[in-house]
């Protein structure tokens, strides 16, 4: 089944639940409201480590009930997300989220090696859409954890992605590698990384998806666009990933399909033992649920 909306995500993550799910810092009221949705959906249990008397001060005052969750009193959210991780190390969670906490240092702890999450790839972010008018879910990736990637990064960020559009039913993504023209550019270096990628492919050392570039990205989703062109390609106008240059242009388009276009977004890092769920502190709770649904689907 490819799973088409957010509505069958989450319908999908309900059989695959509840999973547990490890929070660092979660005092604040979007991430405990989040929670208290999952836990009611079957989708999550939850260990919430943070300052205790914050949480239970904020989940008091918002009227959210967090009596069902285990409390780990850790007022220093570096020192808690570090806990977080050595709970998935020690198999008491099967998830870590990210609560109250700069990205940064929540990742940092995902990536210590004695923790023991690290399995040989490349952690990256794969942000899933929902967009009004559109007939598929749309993946955008990296737009959160790798700033400017080199080539060799780049064929990891699109197996990630590939490998996150397979578990959610799609068996051969279409990916495109985005650039500012459609055209081959020895003057832009990212026509030829999206050039050498797509080649990449070809030659079997991408797999599971097919990959095509330079796209601009009108090229990437419009058929119309494509067929005014006169581009020949199996992934031109109807691509299911596109990739971006850098976090940049990733964050930018991200945020473009979800405040011009109103688009909701799911959010995870991938290439860890476990996936990581690591939200916008400004997204709303609705976001980082649905980000909590796919996290447990790629878990389970």
């Amino acid at each position: 089944m490819t799973i088409s909306s957010f509505v069958e995500l989450m319908a999908e993550a309900k059989k695959a639940g509840p999973r547990m799910v490890a929070i660092a810092a979660p005092h604040e009221e979007e991430i405990l409201r989040s929670a208290v949705a999952a836990e009611e959906e079957g989708i999550a249990n939850y260990t919430l480590v943070g300052d205790r008397e914050r949480i239970r001060s904020v989940a008091a005052d918002k009227g959210l009930d967090v009596s069902r969750m285990m409390v780990i009193n850790e007022p220093d959210p570096r020192t808690a997300a570090r806990k977080v991780m050595e709970l998935l190390r020690m198999g008491h969670a099967d998830l870590a989220m990210k609560g109250k906490i700069e990205t940064g240092d929540f990742l940092r702890a995902a990536l210590d090696r004695e923790m023991g999450l690290r399995v040989g790839r490349l952690f990256s972010h794969v942000a899933v859409f929902e967009i009004p008018g559109f007939d598929r879910l749309l993946f955008v990736t990296d737009s959160g954890v790798v700033v400017a990637p080199t080539m060799e990064q780049k064929v990891e960020i699109v197996q990630n992605a590939i490998s996150v559009a397979q578990r959610l039913g799609v068996k051969q993504p279409k990916v495109a590698i985005l650039a500012a023209t459609e055209m081959v550019n020895p003057k832009i270096p990212t026509t030829m990384d999206a050039a050498n990628l797509a080649k990449m492919a070809d030659r079997g050392q991408i797999q599971g998806g097919l990959v095509d570039g330079p796209l601009a990205l009108d090229n990437a989703i419009s058929p119309e666009s494509v067929a005014i062109k006169g581009i020949k390609s199996a992934v031109a106008g109807s691509a299911d990933i596109l990739v971006t240059p850098d976090v940049e242009a990733g964050n930018m388009l991200a945020k473009a399909i979800t405040y011009f276009a109103r688009g909701k977004m799911a959010g995870v890092v991938v290439g860890a033992k476990s996936p990581l769920i690591v939200a916008s502190r400004s997204d709303p709770h609705e976001t980082k649920l649905i980000s909590t649904a796919l996290g447990v689907l790629l878990a389970s």
